[in-house]
């Protein structure tokens, strides 16, 4: 018998804010050591008061119409009770009743097609802190504590892990181009619920639920491994479904079960008499849509027609800092594909160096258009990555850099001839080798050419010089 596996996500996503959600302490980035960013309110020390944080409403509506979802324009917050170590309140200021944003959907297009993955809703709520274990003692850090998520929950209409994947890389992709969230270091987290059922049937499966998935790469092999489960169990008997909640150990691929599923009366849901509710009104919403990004499907089609490859248009989707670099650099004036290929190249050779990834990019627009300028008005390339390194790693002023080093000096046609003929006398071997078919060796005469020139000559000049030269002798 052939059988068809239904999926439906719970989706966590840590919003870009610089605080949390119901006190001023920092958010996500802020904490540098443990417990070293809590306060009374977010610790839940008795007599303390949650003051709603405006910007994690306005990425919650950003977030909910990029998703194509109802926005709701009243809202209000509810108290979910369970007890665990790193909840320092026993309970968790979430939504339920009457959650931000309904109704969306999202379509995705896969090997076997396109298909639309409908988003039941998104919900505001404040994370939770951490366990860390260490030997036999188990540690709480409540940094974490009080960060503020949204919750995207789908309908369950995922029927492959493929289909799953697809969906997280394309919300990964839109959040953080908008800058709503990274979507990184347990910042994006994922609950699969998973059932399955013979092919053709309308009856769903028995549920399981695996929790607090964060790494794509587990999300599919614990699809795959609990469908089967699942399949073994209802074709062989193996065991008996039940619906649980269950986690994903890494080192041997398997789910193993934690507890029985909850349901809502288990969590004593009741409003939160603390927090008022929140009225969007028609100005606040479209000052919200005035301020929404472009669309992820859309810049990645003006990238394609400004002749950026797809690789290249995966890397600046996903990371929001070189996306807005390079759209700053091309409002000032040069080309999305020149800007590209300094921000994805250079830039990332010089982050590298220095053990860093594109996602720690810090450098002005103003600074990377002013030396595009220079290199596109005659420094040389490899000059033009030697301000820039001293730009990234220095903090110098990249027009002054340049002039101190004399990186701009022109040098005249008749001083650049003088060079080459000088380094074609010098290198008779090159020479031969060249007219005998070795490509290399032209590129090595031209080398030497810059090296005595210091860099500083006509690049095309030299080039169109010494082919000329080449084709006399």
């Amino acid at each position: 018998m052939k059988y068809e596996i239904v999926i439906g996500l719970e989706t966590h996503v840590e919003l870009n804010t610089e605080s949390k959600i119901f006190c001023s302490c920092g958010g996500h980035s802020s904490a540098k050591e443990p417990n070293d960013c809590v306060c009374p309110a977010c610790s839940g020390m008795p007599g303390m008061l949650p003051v709603m944080n405006k910007r994690v409403v306005e990425l919650a509506v950003t977030a909910g119409l990029m998703l194509n979802c109802d926005i709701s324009r009243y809202t209000t917050f509810d108290k979910k009770n369970y007890y665990y170590p790193d909840l320092p309140c026993a309970y968790q200021i979430t939504q339920l009743n009457h959650p931000i944003c309904t109704n969306g959907c999202v379509t995705l297009k896969t090997s076997e097609g396109t298909r639309d993955i409908h988003i039941k809703q998104i919900h505001m709520e404040e994370d939770a802190g951490k366990l860390v274990h260490v030997g036999k003692a188990s540690l709480v850090d409540f940094n974490r504590t009080s960060v503020p998520l949204i919750e995207i929950v789908t309908q369950p209409d995922f029927r492959s892990a493929e289909e799953v994947l697809v969906y997280l890389n394309k919300l990964k992709s839109m959040f953080r181009s908008s800058g709503i969230s990274e979507c990184e270091e347990g910042a994006m987290r994922c609950d699969v619920n998973i059932s399955v059922r013979p092919e053709g049937s309308e009856q769903f499966g028995v549920r399981t639920e695996i929790k607090n998935m964060a790494s794509f790469e587990a999300i599919e092999r614990a699809i795959r491994y609990e469908a089967q489960r699942h399949i073994d169990a209802i074709e062989f008997e193996t065991e008996e479904l039940v619906q649980e909640t269950r986690r994903f150990d890494d080192a041997t691929g398997k789910t193993f079960a934690m507890r029985n599923k909850e349901t809502e009366a288990d969590y004593r849901y009741f409003p939160d008499a603390n927090l008022m509710p929140i009225i969007i009104d028609d100005a606040w919403l479209e000052e919200i849509k005035a301020n929404m990004p472009e669309a992820v499907d859309a810049k990645a089609d003006a990238y394609r027609e400004a002749g950026i490859s797809e690789k290249e248009i995966d890397m600046l989707i996903q990371n929001h800092k070189a996306n807005k670099l390079l759209d700053d650099v091309v409002e000032m004036g040069t080309t999305a594909k020149n800007a590209a290929g300094w921000i994805l190249t250079d830039c990332a050779g010089v982050l590298r160096k220095n053990g860093k990834l594109l996602g720690d990019l810090e450098i002005s627009a103003d600074d990377l258009f002013a030396i595009i300028k220079m290199v596109d008005e005659g420094v040389s390339r490899l000059n033009g990555r030697k301000i820039l390194t001293a730009v990234m790693e220095e903090g110098v002023d990249p027009v002054a850099y340049c002039k101190d080093n004399g990186f701009d000096a022109k040098v005249d046609t008749s001083t650049i001839e003088a060079v080459v003929d000088r380094v074609l006398a010098k290198n008779a071997q090159a020479v031969n080798d060249y007219k005998n078919g070795k490509e290399k060796a032209k590129q090595a005469l031209f080398g030497a050419c810059m090296r005595e020139l210091k860099n500083t000559g006509d690049i095309a000049l030299i080039r169109e010089l010494l082919d000329s030269k080449l084709a006399n002798f």
